[in-house]
């Protein structure tokens, strides 16, 4: 390691101790940072371009297919034993302040690409959408925990943009190595309250989000001494005037090199998302939605095997109302019992019946797909929901009216269904706003 020098003398005066946690850590985050498994890098890859890169952003091993913090037990096992090991076999001087600086790079550059992929599917809300209509009309109690959190975050568009910025600027920061504390330091703040939001709304990605705030502290305590020395004593501190000198070509270059390849991937990145934000939110179909039917619909009335049915809240076949999206996807509240889909809706698929982020974590509604013919005025419904893949409908349609629209034909069963829709022009307070003062 001759081609890197201490530019303010000799080495630091590393204890046994120090030796030792330094080696512990530094394979304990080595092994769950770089991915040793190739096929990491060319497998699920899709048409779309942004969803790519995000995708590799947010590597975290797996390994024998154990998913959260077993992952963390794995590594510290390894760690441990290599920790030994390297202790044992370790026979020249090592120059520990080169290992130190880095594992530090390492680090700052893989929270640096997390954070701030995750800040730009903020800043361009996609990771939390606005609500769909068919969200809007679904009671309270019918979303799991992990629903209200992103419909929280995502009726307000503005503020998810915000957070996405503040994600983005403390990502840059970790880029240069005299401003990585602040940079951590925010990360510690905003990872912090993920976590916690992880673990009170059951989001599922509680392991994560404790490796990328694990990365932060551990980049944080470098300069925390000096910090508590400062701020709390108020004692003279000397700042930290170490400077790496490069005194190989070959390394300078190759450094250079990969720090232009990290910006070019985040500007890749950046673009793809952008057009995606702006052609449509990945987690939403993209296929139109019938013509002039968007909106809420009360069933006025409905016949099932030609018996017509009273408005019930408890026959599981009468059908309550209706929501066309502006997308193919159509919701019926019904007193059916559904078994909740409990994926997060998260990934990217091409195929619209497959984006299932609408109908992920709600109960109370039954989310559809759908096909049209306009020729035949025909509409072919398929459940969204994984566990009732068999439901469908074959439906033709008519509008007898601009506000009416009448729906009959069979379901997977061949039962005759029949149901005459009424559109109920609703307002919501959310797009409305707060009402004006009005001056006395």
């Amino acid at each position: 390691m001759s081609f890197f020098n201490i530019a303010n003398g000799e080495p630091g005066n590393w204890s046994k101790r120090e030796k030792i946690t330094l080696r512990f850590f530094i394979i304990f985050f080595v092994v769950q940072v770089i991915p040793f498994d190739g096929a990491y890098f060319f497998s699920g890859w899709s048409a779309s371009s942004f969803y790519n890169f995000f995708r590799l952003t947010r590597y975290y091993p797996q390994w024998f297919g154990i998913e959260g913090f077993g992952n963390w037990a794995i590594a510290a096992v390894l760690a441990l034993a290599g920790t030994i090991v390297w202790t044992y076999r370790e026979k020249k001087p090592v120059n520990y302040d080169v290992l130190y600086y880095w594992l530090r790079v390492i680090l700052r550059y893989r929270l640096a690409i997390a954070v701030i992929a995750y800040g730009v599917i903020k800043l361009f809300p996609l990771q939390m959408p606005y609500p769909s209509l068919s969200n809007l009309h679904t009671n309270y109690g019918d979303f799991y925990g992990w629903k209200i959190y992103f419909h929280t975050l995502g009726i307000t568009q503005g503020y998810e943009s915000f957070l996405g910025a503040v994600e983005v600027a403390a990502g840059i920061l970790l880029l240069f190595r005299k401003t990585t504390t602040f940079g951590a330091g925010i990360i510690i703040g905003f990872t912090g309250n993920v976590f916690a939001a992880n673990i009170a709304y059951h989001i599922g990605e509680e392991a994560y989000a404790a490796f990328l705030l694990s990365i932060a502290l551990f980049l944080f305590a470098y300069d925390a001494p000096r910090l508590y020395r400062l701020l709390v004593e108020g004692r003279f501190t000397y700042a930290n005037r170490f400077r790496p000198v490069f005194s190989d070509k070959t390394i300078d270059v190759t450094r250079k090199a990969l720090k232009s390849a990290f910006v070019l991937f985040i500007i890749a990145f950046s673009a793809g998302t952008y057009a995606n934000f702006v052609s449509g939110p990945y987690k939403y179909p993209t296929t139109p939605g019938l013509s002039k039917a968007y909106g809420l619909y009360n069933v006025r009335e409905f016949k099932f095997n030609n018996k017509l049915i009273p408005y019930s809240l408890t026959d599981t076949n009468r059908w309550h109302n209706v929501i066309f999206e502006k997308w193919a996807t159509l919701s019926i509240k019904t007193a059916k019992p559904i078994q909740v889909d409990n994926s997060t809706g998260d990934e990217f698929f091409t195929d619209d019946n497959d984006r299932n982020f609408e109908s992920a974590g709600v109960a109370g509604r039954r989310y559809f797909s759908y096909t049209i013919d306009s020729t035949n005025q025909t509409v072919r419904l398929k459940n969204k929901n994984r566990h009732h893949a068999s439901e469908s409908f074959a439906l033709t349609y008519s509008f007898p009216n601009d506000s009416t629209i009448v729906l009959s034909g069979t379901n997977e069963n061949k039962d005759s269904v029949y149901a005459v829709l009424d559109k109920i022009n609703k307002k919501y307070m959310l797009q409305e706003g707060r009402r004006k003062r009005v001056k006395l």
